[in-house]
């Protein structure tokens, strides 16, 4: 056979050689069985981070725990706002309640420093975990200047012109003394400790703590601060006082 005629019939060979014997694509049914089971993807954070130049207590907390806006609000001076939502005035222990220069007794242990906290809302839980929330320390070393400071400013209307001086640490105790329920825009240093206590570093690295270097209450709490009747019971002035700002 001439040799141009076998490769003829090998070429046709290989053509009809490698026609597919696979069947023709199908497309799969939708799945008609019972539907997976997704959760909804969480919501996201609504909250303000800040309210005009100030932060909230959300935005500064939220900050404070990110890796990329931690050095924002951190070491620094802020200002932040918020409702007080508690005050350890009116837990004082009455053995601590009394006027300067007079030494608490051997047994007056575990004093704490006076402190209040503030939320976004009003309606806040001090004992909810979730609730994101700050203490304010520094702005009295202790309840004996608290208890002065409440004699000072007792049936005033306004702050006086020379606020009570705390000497131990050199700063004005706020008038109004903090009350429950205020709105204030507090400015100081925020950070995870407090280090102006004689007793040690105070942490607080879920929420961090703001010390304290001024004030202005931009709404009047309803009611003034007071000490425990076992404590004395007395009561700052007024009804929350007038709105002021207070320096250092």
């Amino acid at each position: 056979m001439n040799p141009r005629s076998l490769f003829v019939l090998g070429a046709v060979s290989v053509l009809f050689g490698c026609g597919s014997s696979e069947e023709p694509y199908k497309a799969t049914p939708a799945w008609s069985g019972r539907k997976a089971n997704v959760p909804a993807p969480p919501p996201l954070p609504s909250q303000p981070i800040k309210a005009g130049d100030a932060y909230t207590v959300y935005g500064t907390v939220h900050h404070m725990r990110s890796r990329i806006h931690g050095a924002e609000v951190t070491g620094k001076e802020i200002a932040i706002v918020g409702y007080i939502i508690e005050s350890n005035i009116s837990t004082a222990p009455p053995c601590a309640v009394h006027k300067t220069g007079k030494k608490d007794p051997e047994d007056c242990l575990n004093i704490p420093i006076p402190s209040f906290t503030i939320a976004d809302t009003k309606d806040a839980k001090p004992t909810d975990a979730k609730t994101p929330r700050i203490r304010v320390m520094g702005w009295a070393a202790n309840f004996a200047n608290v208890f002065e400071a409440m004699e000072k400013y007792k049936n005033l209307k306004e702050a006086p012109k020379e606020l009570y001086k705390d000497e131990l640490w050199a700063v004005d105790v706020p008038y109004p003394l903090p009350a429950v329920g205020a709105k204030v825009k507090v400015t100081g240093k925020y950070g995870v400790n407090f280090s102006k206590s004689s007793n040690g570093i105070v942490a607080d690295p879920l929420n961090g703590i703001m010390t304290y270097g001024k004030i202005e209450v931009l709404e009047p709490a309803p009611q003034p601060p007071a000490f425990s009747k076992e404590a004395g019971g007395g009561v700052a002035p007024g009804k929350g006082g007038k709105v002021v700002a207070q320096k250092k």
